[in-house]
């Protein structure tokens, strides 16, 4: 604890919610553009669930089940379009069910939890050594028989709806990972209620387009590119990236609760290594078990994927020394687990409990930085080294501020819980980052990461909240104005 008398430790911690608003909002305040990033990031996902091997089996069922119902040309377009939104429903569903149950912070608590991590985690790595052709992972065959046996015996809409849940129920065991990986980007990123429906529409949206179009114009199937080889390629290089994917659980859950297994450079040798074999796989260098032995060729297509994934893993061999590899800084960790950095100019809190850098502040006669971060924050990295990495605004940061790093996922428990009164109820504070967490919340009403606010020494506000920007000018200005407003008052 700072030292400070408990009078000026319970200014700093009055909510100054009213204040921030007088500010106006805040340029930097990209709820609606997350809203988009959401949906992109989704659709994306759906885009990659199209390609997986689980998938393609639906498209003859699909084609099969509409030319038995096709009738006058009026009724087919309705059920196309009936069979899509059905997708589409069950999917959006799925988020509205996971939101209602844990809510958008409790999914954002539940993202940094060790034990759902490592559970992640190894869920990744379990398929990824399945997609690379260790062992088979399917659903019962039975459930996908008995649900696609109950939509040839129903009848109208019912029938649809069951064919939706049949390509669901059947394509789950390899969309299940991208969904998951979907849901925990989406709650950490926003901390709005709506980002796992948001994230679950674009899913689904790119899922259902293609299998409308199978639905409505059935002979499509004979332009489509038949399963084969370049399926299992597909499979394969998926299983590597689930593989990379899966080190990030693993990182969050070190960051939060301090382990220090997975610090930056063996993050990144790990990617490396991973990276680079996937080059010499689509090399034709490296086999796994279901490849074609008479595919020794390297198709053209496949020599330019190894080309990126080759140089993708030479791009980050100077991150190993401290370079700050923009590219994966989202996913790898923070610099300041790196042992070894050349780079002398590290930008790092020198404060990470709020009332001991508010005492500092005051001793120093400087404004306060507050940064609310947390440790599986993707956001807050790539704001760190895209934009805090700038030398105006390094200097800014080491020189007129004091910058104070508050974890909200932070996972050390409290010397003492604390109990606090919220929303008409008491709630036990347990760890630091529940008490940083509640500051955000109770002081400035806000719950998403990152949240920047400069202060004056009394905890007051200079000017506006910034989020998640990386326009640099808009970042200096922020700055400036804090600086600027903090002048004429002391």
């Amino acid at each position: 604890m700072a030292n400070a008398d408990s009078a000026a430790t319970a200014l700093w911690w009055t909510p100054v919610i009213e204040e921030l608003q007088s500010f106006g909002q805040s340029e930097s305040d990209v709820s609606g553009k997350a809203w988009y990033a959401i949906f992109f990031l989704g659709f994306l996902g759906g885009l990659l669930a199209l390609v997986t091997p689980c998938v393609w089996p639906i498209i003859p069922m699909t084609v099969s089940f509409f030319l038995k119902r096709s009738g006058n040309r009026r009724k087919g377009i309705r059920d196309a379009i009936i069979y899509g939104l059905s997708i589409v429903v069950i999917y959006v569903a799925l988020g509205l069910i996971i939101t209602s149950i844990f809510g958008a912070s409790a999914l954002n608590d539940l993202s940094t939890n060790a034990i759902f991590n490592i559970l992640f985690f190894l869920m990744l790595v379990v398929f990824g050594a399945s997609f690379l052709g260790g062992f088979e992972i399917t659903l019962p065959s039975s459930w996908g028989a008995a649900v696609d046996g109950k939509a040839e015996k129903a009848t109208g809409l019912l029938s649809i709806f069951l064919m939706a849940f049949t390509l669901t129920l059947v394509s789950f065991s390899c969309t299940g990972p991208i969904i998951g990986f979907l849901l925990v980007e989406v709650s950490t990123g926003g901390g709005s209620a709506l980002a796992p429906t948001i994230g679950m529409f674009g899913f689904a949206l790119a899922l259902a387009l293609p299998f409308t179009l199978f639905a409505l114009f059935p002979t499509l199937l004979k332009s489509a590119p038949k399963s084969g080889g370049w399926l299992n390629t597909v499979k394969v290089c998926l299983g590597f990236v689930e593989l990379a994917f899966a080190l990030k659980f693993l990182s969050v859950a070190d960051l939060a609760y301090g382990w220090h297994i997975l610090d930056r450079e063996t993050f990144l040798t790990l990617w490396i290594a991973l990276f680079f074999i996937l080059g010499l796989y689509l090399l034709g260098l490296v086999k796994f078990p279901h490849d074609d032995e008479d595919e020794r060729k390297t198709s053209v297509p496949r020599f330019f994927l190894a080309l990126v994934s080759i140089a993708f893993s030479i791009y980050m061999i100077p991150g190993l020394w401290g370079a700050p590899c923009k590219a994966v800084s989202a996913f790898a960790p923070p610099l300041s687990t790196q042992d070894f950095n050349l780079d002398p100019v590290h930008i790092e809190a020198k404060f990470k409990d709020y009332d001991a850098g508010m005492a500092y502040a005051r001793q120093t006669g400087k404004p306060v930085f507050v940064d609310f971060t947390g440790h599986g924050c993707v956001n807050c990295r790539k704001m760190e080294l895209a934009v805090w990495n700038d030398p105006g605004v390094r200097d800014f940061l080491t020189k007129d501020y004091v910058l104070i790093s508050l974890y909200v996922d932070e996972k050390t428990p409290l010397p003492e819980k604390i109990e606090v009164f919220e929303n008409g109820q008491t709630t036990t504070l347990r760890t630091v980052g529940d008490k940083w967490s509640y500051l955000q919340r109770s002081k400035f009403g806000a719950n998403a990461q990152p949240f920047y606010v400069l202060l004056d020494n009394d905890g007051k506000p200079l000017t506006g909240s910034y989020s998640y920007d990386e326009n640099i000018g808009r970042f200096t200005d922020f700055l400036k104005a804090g600086l600027e407003n903090w002048k004429k008052n002391f």
